[in-house]
C-alpha cells in the first residue's frame, strides 16, 4: 500500500448545513458577571465566533484557497496520511517537511509556502495522524516517535534522501524525534519551541539569563494557569470527545484555548473547522495520551537543531534543550504568539532559509 493518491477538499453541503443548524441552536453556557476569562475562555469570546462561524465564515473560499496547493494521500503504517506536497520551480529544490501540533492543522504553514518554494524549498506539510485529513487514527500507539517513522516513510516514498525538518507546537517534538529517526537523511531542524525543562535540583535554576528567566517564567504562569487541557487529553481523552464532538460550540471553546484572541478569526475557525468536519476533534487529542505513555528518548539527538521563538511564548530554557539536543542556533523575536509561522511568515522564511542554506 505505497500508493499516492491526488486529493482535494470538498466537504458534504449536508455536514456543512448540519453545522449550520447546531450552531444555531448553541446552548450557551452561564458565567459570573464580569468575570471575563477568568475561569477560562469566555462566553463572549465563544459567542463572537459562534456567531461568527455561521453568519460570516465562508469555508467553501477556504476549500478553494487551500485547493490551489496540490494535497495527496498515501497509507503509512496502516493510517491514510494527508499532505501537501508544493514544489519549488527552482533547481536543485531543497526538501523540508513542516509539522503542526495541535490544535493547529497543516494550516498554520500555508504563509511560508510562498517564500519558502521562491528560496529553493520543495515542501511537505502533513497532516498528523489523527488529525483533520489524517484522521481518526483507528489503532493505538501514534506517539511522536512512530509519526516521526511515519514522515521517514513519506519521505522516502516522495523520492527525498536528504530533507530538512521544521515544526511548531507538537511537530516541535515531532521534528527532533524524526532526527533521531533519520539521522543520515535529516541535515537539520528548525523548532519554534524546545520542550527540555529543569530536573527539579535548585542549583540548575541559580545562574539563568534574562532570556532564561523570562521562558522560565512564562512556563510557569502557563503551568499554573492553562495546563488543565494537557492533564486531561492525556488522560482521559476520550472523556471529552463526547463532548467536542458533538457541539461545535464546545470545541470553539476548547480549542480556543490556545486558538487566542490574539490570531485572527478566520485562521482561528479554519483550524477549528477542519477538526469539526472530518470528525477528528477527539482523535486529535488521543496525540496527548499517547504522548504521555511512550518512552522518552535515552540518549541526546545528534542532528542540528535551531530555536527560534517567540519572547511572548514558551520557546525553550538553552541551558536545559542543550542536554537533549545538538543546538547550533538560539533566536528569539519579539512577536507575541505560538503560531509563528502563521503571524510573521516573512521572518519564519528568512530564518529557515538562513537556517538550512548552508545544509542543502
Amino acid at each position: 500500500m505505497t500508493a499516492i493518491t491526488p486529493f482535494r477538499i470538498d466537504i458534504d453541503q449536508a455536514d456543512l448545513d448540519d453545522l449550520h443548524d447546531r450552531l444555531a441552536r448553541t446552548r450557551w453556557a452561564e458565567q459570573i458577571p464580569g468575570s471575563g476569562d477568568t475561569y477560562g475562555v469566555s462566553v463572549d469570546r465563544v459567542r463572537h465566533l459562534v456567531g461568527y462561524w455561521r453568519d460570516g465564515f465562508d469555508w467553501r473560499a477556504v476549500e478553494r484557497a487551500l485547493n490551489a496547493y496540490p494535497q495527496f494521500t498515501t497509507e503509512i503504517d496502516g493510517q491514510n496520511i494527508h499532505f501537501l506536497h508544493v514544489k519549488s520551480a527552482r533547481d536543485n529544490a531543497f526538501p523540508l517537511i513542516l509539522t503542526h501540533g495541535w490544535p493547529g492543522t497543516f494550516v498554520e504553514f500555508v504563509g511560508v509556502i510562498e517564500p519558502l518554494t521562491a528560496a529553493g524549498f520543495d515542501l511537505v506539510i502533513p497532516s498528523v495522524p489523527g488529525y483533520g485529513f489524517s484522521g481518526p487514527t483507528t489503532e493505538a500507539g501514534w506517539n511522536d516517535a512512530r509519526i516521526a517513522r511515519a514522515w521517514a516513510e513519506l519521505m522516502r516514498r516522495l523520492g527525498y534522501t536528504r530533507y530538512g525538518a521544521v515544526g511548531n507546537d507538537g511537530g516541535a517534538q515531532i521534528s527532533p524525534e524524526l532526527g533521531r529517526v533519520a539521522p543520515e537523511q535529516v541535515v537539520g531542524v528548525h523548532v519554534t519551541q524546545v520542550y527540555s525543562f529543569p530536573s527539579g535540583d535548585p542549583a540548575e535554576l541559580a545562574d539563568l539569563d534574562e532570556d532564561e528567566q523570562r521562558s522560565l517564567a512564562t512556563l510557569d504562569w502557563f503551568v499554573k494557569n492553562k495546563m488543565g487541557f494537557n492533564v486531561l487529553q492525556s488522560q482521559q481523552p476520550q472523556t471529552l470527545a463526547h463532548a467536542i464532538t458533538d457541539s461545535p460550540a464546545g470545541l470553539v471553546g476548547w480549542n480556543g484555548q490556545l486558538l487566542g484572541p490574539d490570531l485572527d478569526d478566520d485562521f482561528v475557525l479554519t483550524n477549528i473547522a477542519i477538526h469539526w468536519l472530518t470528525g477528528t476533534a477527539g482523535s486529535a487529542i488521543r496525540h496527548y495520551f499517547e504522548k504521555d505513555k511512550a518512552e522518552h528518548p535515552a540518549t541526546p539527538s545528534t542532528v542540528p537543531l535551531a530555536l527560534c521563538g517567540s519572547t511572548g511564548d514558551f520557546h525553550g530554557i538553552r541551558r536545559f534543550a542543550e542536554r537533549d539536543h545538538n543546538i547550533v542556533s538560539w533566536r528569539t523575536h519579539d512577536v507575541f504568539t505560538h503560531y509563528l509561522h502563521h503571524v510573521a511568515p516573512a521572518l519564519m522564511a528568512e530564518e529557515i532559509t538562513k537556517f538550512f542554506d548552508p545544509l542543502r
